[in-house]
């Protein structure tokens, strides 16, 4: 399963400061997790997709999707 944090945010026109901000995650744990260096819980993935107003699913890429 890939995150697809990065394509999200820069679709969404978000810096990483702004995501930061409006998830309450800090700017290198969300760096982290666009670089593939950690997986996100899911609660990190939660604020993340209340931040960009989009559905968990849609941060991830998985033939079961």
């Amino acid at each position: 399963m890939r995150v697809l944090l990065w394509e999200t945010r820069t679709a969404k026109g978000f810096t990483l400061m702004e995501l930061a901000k409006k998830s309450g995650l800090g700017k290198s744990t969300l760096n982290n997790i666009e670089n593939q260096k950690v997986s996100p819980t899911l609660f990190q993935l939660e604020m993340i997709a209340i931040a960009l107003d989009v559905k968990i699913t849609d941060l991830f890429e998985s033939e079961y999707k």
